[in-house]
């Protein structure tokens, strides 16, 4: 029993570790739109259309290269035979960020504080707190709903560091982890892509606002 729960046990973290690297990849969003923030938008539209088809034909029983066997591999129960929806949700809340913060940042588009926090909550926040709390969290409250509260401990840290990285503020990054934490309790399922990033930029943008009130 004990050897089929530990094998079980791998074999969902190879799963999350998948799931959770490519997530860990949106990471580097801020650096490309640092670079050029139009053709990161473009790049991130493009990937998710490609993958869009790609995931089309999966259901239709053609493989596409390695791409359609990794995403059977780390698709979840609940999404077997349906569309896998998480890199196209990843992506727009990603390509969300990019388009709606900017326009609160004083500093310009390439340096906008809540876009590089929200992205990095999407990467980071959701990512490790789920690599964690998935496989290896403990304590399943009722009103977590099958989450962990490991699961939302490294949720909290994970976006407190990346925000006060950013915003060298801590009275702001802790508001944006605790936000940010609570909105990755929530059962949000595939939307969570979407909703975490602009929750966290949103936070920031009105910690923000209220610092230079008082």
């Amino acid at each position: 029993m004990s050897l089929l729960l530990n094998h079980d046990l791998q074999e969902r973290f190879k799963k999350e570790l998948l799931r959770k690297g490519i997530h860990l990849l949106i990471a580097f969003t801020p650096a490309l739109a640092g670079i050029n923030r139009p053709l990161t938008i473009a790049l991130l539209c493009m990937g998710s259309l490609f993958y869009l088809g790609c995931e089309l034909l999966r259901l239709k029983g053609r493989t596409i290269l390695l791409l359609s066997r990794i995403t059977a591999f780390a698709s979840r129960p609940r999404e077997t035979g349906k569309l896998v929806l998480g890199p196209i949700t990843l992506a727009l809340g990603a390509i969300l960020a990019l388009v709606i913060f900017p326009a609160f940042s004083p500093m310009g588009s390439e340096n906008s504080t809540a876009t590089h926090a929200a992205i990095y909550a999407l990467a980071f926040g959701d990512g490790l707190s789920g690599l964690v709390g998935r496989p290896f969290g403990k304590l399943r409250p009722k009103f977590l709903r099958g989450k962990s509260v490991e699961g939302s401990v490294i949720c909290f840290i994970t976006v407190f560091i990346s925000t006060w990285a950013v915003t060298r503020r801590i009275l702001i990054s802790l508001g944006t982890a605790l936000v940010t934490m609570v909105v990755e309790a929530l059962p949000l399922r595939n939307v969570d892509n979407i909703v975490i990033p602009l929750a966290a930029g949103f936070s920031v943008v009105l910690f923000e606002a209220v610092a230079k009130l008082v």
